[in-house]
C-alpha cells in the first residue's frame, strides 16, 4: 500500500470557482488502486505555495507519493514543474517520459507537457495534467510501478542493514 497525497495547481478551483475533478480522478484511481489518501489540497497557481506544500509532505514521514495536477502546461501560471524542481533532490525521467509518448498516441497537444516526476527526502513527486482525462491515462502510466519505487525509496527491499 502507498501512502499518498494529492495536489491541485488551480486559481479558479483555489478560490472555489471551480470544481477538482481532477483531482477527484487521481484519489479515485489510487484508491482503488489499494493505496491511501494521506492528504489533499488545492492551491493557486503560485510557486512558493506549491514549494511548501511538497516540501511539507515530503518531509512529513506520512507520504510516499505526492501526486500534483494542474499547472504543467505552457500558460504563464503553469509553475508546478518549476516548484517541483526546487523541491526535489533528483528527477525521475522515465515516469514523464513515459506518460509523455503514452499520451501522444491520444492527443498531439501532449508534447507541449513539461510534467516531470522527482524525488526528496524518500517521497515522489509526480506531475500529472490538469484535466480529468489527462490525469486518468497519465497516472495509468505509472501507476504499475509506483510500489516497486515507494519500496525501492523506503529501502523495504533490502531486508535490515547489518549493524
Amino acid at each position: 500500500m502507498v501512502r499518498f497525497a494529492v495536489l491541485t495547481s488551480s486559481d479558479m478551483g483555489a478560490a472555489g470557482k471551480r470544481e477538482d475533478t481532477s483531482g477527484d480522478i487521481a484519489v479515485e484511481l489510487m484508491t482503488e488502486a489499494g493505496h491511501k489518501l494521506v492528504e489533499r489540497v488545492i492551491t493557486p497557481d503560485e510557486k512558493p505555495r506549491i514549494v511548501e506544500t511538497l516540501k511539507r509532505w515530503c518531509f512529513s514521514g506520512d507520504v510516499d507519493v505526492v501526486l500534483t495536477t494542474g499547472g504543467t502546461g505552457l500558460g504563464p501560471r503553469d509553475v508546478t514543474p518549476e516548484a517541483t524542481s526546487e523541491v526535489i533532490e533528483y528527477e525521475v525521467p522515465g515516469m514523464g517520459e513515459a506518460m509523455r509518448a503514452e499520451s501522444l498516441k491520444v492527443t498531439p497537444m501532449a508534447m507541449t507537457s513539461r510534467a516531470m516526476a522527482g524525488v526528496r527526502a524518500a517521497t515522489l513527486i509526480i506531475n500529472l495534467p490538469g484535466s480529468p482525462g489527462g490525469v486518468k491515462d497519465n497516472l495509468a502510466v505509472v501507476l504499475p510501478a509506483l510500489e516497486h519505487a515507494v519500496e525501492i525509496l523506503s529501502d523495504r527491499h533490502r531486508g535490515p542493514h547489518p549493524v
